[in-house]
């Protein structure tokens, strides 16, 4: 146990919830800016089963915020060079790689082989098919999204709370806007990344308040953080 040693420490962790966290299986949907910090730190803790979903190819103008990856990588599958960096930091936990795009068709095959579902996309369609699933299911949904400077975080179908859809209803409007700017620090996917699993961690160890019912925001300019009630 030495390799976790200083969370054990921890009394809001100690040696069940290491054993808790060695039994649950997380799945991360997008291994990108978001999904790297999220994987590198679940996996680190020694979250026994995580899967990694995300049909891309790692190009250059990933590695200026995707730190799972390197410049020998590129062209390269996200899911599959993840698995193997994760698996290269701790190998004792199973990392499943699934190199596909999650869609309506197989998202119900995929999440419910899983505890939790971590949002690392970076668009509306994908999150409203991780929601519909997650609710049918009855699994907690980590969400986390970010834009230039700015993030924000949130835990839906926790407990009986609120889903994706109290936060953004109209699913129809949503779809139809154009694409987000695509101008980001690197650092902000690591801070919102972090924060996800943060929520991860709570959620499997039963300790904290987790963002259940509340959305929490960071400007990263300014350094000005603050939560609302959903």
């Amino acid at each position: 146990m030495e390799r976790y040693n200083r969370q054990i420490i921890l009394p809001e962790i100690g040696k069940t919830g290491q054993e808790k966290l060695s039994k649950a299986r997380v799945l991360i949907v997008g291994v990108g800016g978001l999904g790297s910090p999220i994987a590198l730190y679940l996996a680190g803790a020694g979250v026994g089963t995580i899967g990694l979903v995300d049909d891309d190819v790692v190009s250059e103008s990933n590695l200026q915020r995707q730190v799972l990856y390197t410049e020998d990588e590129i062209g390269l599958s996200k899911a599959l060079q993840a698995q193997k960096r994760l698996q290269a930091l701790n190998h004792d936990i199973r990392i499943n790689a699934y190199p596909t795009r999650l869609t309506k068709e197989n998202a119900a095959s995929l999440i419910a082989n899983y505890d939790i579902v971590v949002d690392g996309c970076d668009n509306f369609t994908t999150r409203y098919i991780i929601n519909d699933a997650c609710a049918h299911w009855g699994r907690p949904y980590v969400y986390g999204a970010i834009l230039a400077f700015e993030g924000q975080v949130s835990v839906f179908n926790y407990q009986g709370g609120p889903d994706y859809c109290t936060l953004y209803p109209d699913e129809e409007e949503m779809l139809a806007m154009p694409a987000p700017f695509k101008g980001v620090l690197g650092v902000t996917p690591g801070v919102i990344g972090c924060m996800e699993a943060n929520e991860v961690m709570k959620i499997i160890g039963g300790y904290g308040e987790v963002l259940s019912g509340k959305l929490w925001q960071i400007d990263l300019r300014t350094m000005e953080s603050y939560t609302i009630m959903l």
